[in-house]
């Protein structure tokens, strides 16, 4: 694992029980707003996802991944609705759940 997933990883381990964040906003967090696709390859190396939740990372409009890659399609929404967190057509409402890194 290199020093940027790790990163992602520490800075997924920071979004609380019930909240969803994007992977824009973790790349932005980590210093590089355009890494969104990297943050999302980091996240599909996650082998531990009771540790690091990567359930709880959406797109940008709030979309479930379309085939969450631990357990496959509708873990992401099981997980997700699991912690209270309403999903409607696999999308989260950013509004309601949007969960964002103090900068």
């Amino acid at each position: 694992m290199n020093f940027f997933e790790q990163r992602v990883f520490e800075a997924v381990k920071l979004i609380p029980k019930g909240k969803v964040t994007t992977y824009g906003a973790i790349a932005a967090y980590l210093g590089n707003p355009r890494a969104c696709r990297a943050v999302g390859n980091a996240l599909h190396k996650n082998d531990k996802p009771i540790i690091v939740p990567c359930h709880r990372v959406v797109n940008a409009s709030g979309r479930l991944a379309r085939s969450f890659v631990f357990g496959g399609e509708g873990v992401q929404e099981e997980l997700l609705t699991g912690e209270g967190v309403k999903v409607t057509n696999s999308q989260v409402d950013l509004q309601v759940y949007g969960w964002y890194f103090n900068m």
